[in-house]
């Protein structure tokens, strides 16, 4: 069959079919812009199912779970805000991954560094509970993150007796050689911020007593430091005139 020509349409049928294109086009354009929806982080599976999930590859999966939540606030058309993800949810994330995966520090460093950072103080205190009870785990090699906790609460919560907590824990628990010492030596600090002089002043020089502080810089530094103390604490008992 030869196709007929466009001409021998009848003028008419050309006239519904124009019509009709701009009847469709007309409601087309009546319609609402399509919206893209924030869909929620659902709790992830337990963990005795993870670990049969991960068909004795428990990294990768703990890899592959890390990417997930990762990118969970860039959905197609929208970005969500930290602020508004369930709390909850992220920390169950957060500790699947590290269970599927005990060696590895992105979990910490995302706790501490991303979820810690939004602007609503009880999510921060979420998250800085969480890097603080996960720290016992594994002392040694998450001593970073509760540090930086330490750090958050003092200066970000103005909780100094939270940073305190945070600063003992890794003293009395984080002893492995590759501890540094500043860190083991937080409490310290944070008891002179606390005008808690006479602890920081004992603690001080118990620790240069200890044998423990071999770097010379090191133990001039502190040494001035319960110099310092010294000095502060004779001045607060001495009576004003």
């Amino acid at each position: 069959m030869q196709p007929r020509a466009l001409r021998a349409v009848p003028k008419s049928v050309a006239w519904i079919l124009i019509a009709s294109i701009c009847l469709q086009l007309a409601w087309q354009s009546s319609l609402p812009r399509p919206t893209a929806h924030a869909e929620a982080l659902v709790f992830p599976p337990s963990g005795k199912t993870l670990q049969a999930l991960s068909l004795s590859e428990p990294i990768a999966l703990s890899q592959l779970m890390t990417l997930y939540l990762q990118a969970f606030d860039n959905q197609p058309g929208i970005s969500i805000p930290f602020l508004e993800l369930d709390y909850d949810r992220v920390e169950t994330w957060l500790a699947r991954i590290l269970e599927l995966d005990p060696v590895g520090q992105y979990p910490l460093l995302m706790a501490s560094h991303i979820y810690a950072q939004v602007p609503d103080t009880p999510k921060q205190r979420k998250m800085l509970e969480f890097v603080y009870q996960q720290f016992f785990k594994d002392p040694n090699r998450r001593w970073p993150w509760l540090a930086h906790a330490a750090i958050m609460a003092k200066h970000r919560l103005h909780d100094l007796p939270l940073a305190l907590k945070y600063a003992q824990a890794i003293t009395a628990h984080a002893s492995g050689p590759a501890v540094p010492h500043w860190a083991t030596q937080m409490r310290i600090f944070l008891l002179e911020d606390m005008g808690e002089l006479e602890s920081a002043k004992i603690l001080l020089g118990g620790l240069l007593v200890s044998g423990v502080i071999t770097d010379s810089h090191e133990i001039h530094f502190l040494t001035e430091r319960l110099q310092r103390l010294e000095s502060e604490e004779k001045s607060s008992k001495t009576p004003k005139k």
